[in-house]
């Protein structure tokens, strides 16, 4: 089987994305996870589909894929890539490009400076539909691994988020912790792992483990759920700066009844042809 594809990548977080417009159905697991591995595949974090929209409300449709096959609800660098990929082919241009994602509509701007803005949706604090396995919804939660107490702040941003904050985050533990962190009870669909540091009330350093990638160089949605948390926290501002590995996202939330919006780069890398023998 041959198969088109574009590399790009978000502050490093990368993708494979794939025009699906005239396929059917949903990609198949093991194509994503083949795809994804950097030895036998392409090489991803995440792979990315383009589909037809099935209404006339939205531009497009997007499809998003971990590297272990399993679907993901939102992916924030993701996201601007396939804005990016569509306008660098003339199917979207301008401010206000709605597309539907599996979480829901988007809404996204290609700004002058080639930078992507994106409505990331309200973060949601309820416990259960975060998910979350607590009897009632906290502004701080806590468990237990090997004697220690851990304490994290929880939000969706379309897929879950656990936000830990640490007093340096490049010695954060975020491999060994992330990974158990990550398919710990409470979280019923396992969640994606934030380890953040306060640098003042406009900027912070992170470091995500995403669930079913492992540790990344970017994760746009682990940026909106982290200031969302730490908003909610009042101990940042409504516009922060999310140092991540592989570079910085401007994140801004005013506040309970509106939307997390995030900008940041999106690149191609190059173009190519897989052949899946």
């Amino acid at each position: 089987m041959s198969l088109r594809f574009t590399k790009m990548h978000g502050l490093g977080n990368d993708f494979v994305v794939l025009d699906r417009r005239d396929a059917s159905g949903p990609l198949p697991a093991a194509l994503a996870r083949r795809l994804a591995d950097r030895h036998f595949g392409v090489g991803c974090d995440q792979v990315m589909t383009i589909e037809r929209s099935p209404d006339a409300a939205h531009a497009f449709r997007y499809g998003i894929y971990n590297a272990d096959g399993s679907g993901a609800g939102q992916c924030g660098n993701g996201l601007r890539c396939v804005v990016r990929w569509l306008a660098d082919r003339g199917l979207v241009r301008g401010q206000d490009i709605r597309l539907l994602g599996p979480s829901g509509t988007v809404c996204a701007d290609l700004l002058d400076d080639g930078r992507v803005r994106v409505d990331m949706g309200e973060p949601v604090f309820d416990a259960a539909r975060v998910p979350l396995a607590v009897a009632s919804t906290q502004p701080s939660y806590a468990l237990e691994l090997d004697g220690a107490r851990i304490d994290f702040g929880a939000a969706s941003m379309g897929n879950p988020h656990a936000v830990i904050v640490v007093d340096d985050v490049g010695a954060a533990p975020v491999a060994r912790l992330g990974a158990r962190i990550e398919t710990h009870p409470l979280f019923p669909d396992r969640v994606n792992v934030g380890f953040v540091q306060l640098l003042d009330r406009g900027q912070v350093r992170l470091r995500v483990f995403e669930r079913g990638v492992g540790e990344t160089l970017a994760c746009g949605s682990g940026a909106c759920a982290a200031v969302a948390v730490l908003r909610r926290w009042d101990r940042v501002d409504a516009d922060v700066r999310v140092q991540l590995p592989g570079g910085t996202l401007e994140i801004s939330w005013i506040g309970p009844g509106h939307p997390v919006w995030m900008t940041g780069p999106a690149a191609t890398v190059f173009e190519g042809e897989w052949n899946d023998d």
